[in-house]
């Protein structure tokens, strides 16, 4: 049996918060979004999936401030694994998320993209080894 403990990427956001940058998400009153990407991870024994990631829409003049309250927070996902076009991670859609709800971006905001806890769900849903 493996245990695994995920973390959260809510848990940075009182950080964002803190530093003016607006998150879409909570304005919204909705879930944020997550998407499966094209980009493998390490596989482990047979544990093996691709990348999850959340995004949120930053605006553009917010980009360096929220990387500079993300990036020390090791323990919580740190800084983005990418900024910019979704396409580069092999997302084709932001408004068709593959878990949470789709969060509306403002004019000027950009998309901002996290590592994901669910990333560790889609590792076990993969593994399919036998109790």
């Amino acid at each position: 049996m493996v245990t695994f403990y995920l973390g959260c990427s809510f848990s940075f956001e009182k950080a964002v918060h803190k530093v003016g940058v607006p998150l879409r998400n909570v304005e919204q009153k909705c879930n944020i979004s997550m998407y499966k990407t094209d980009m493998p991870c390490c596989r482990v024994a047979s544990f093996c999936c691709n990348l999850v990631v959340t995004m949120r829409p930053i605006p553009e003049d917010k980009l360096e401030a929220v990387v500079e309250a993300t990036y020390p927070l090791k323990d919580s996902h740190g800084a983005p694994v990418h900024i910019g076009n979704p396409g580069l991670l092999g997302i084709q859609n932001l408004s068709s998320p593959d878990y949470g709800d789709p969060v509306q971006p403002h004019p000027g905001d950009v998309p901002v993209f996290w590592a994901c806890g669910v990333t560790g769900v889609e590792a076990v849903s993969n593994c399919r080894l036998q109790l």
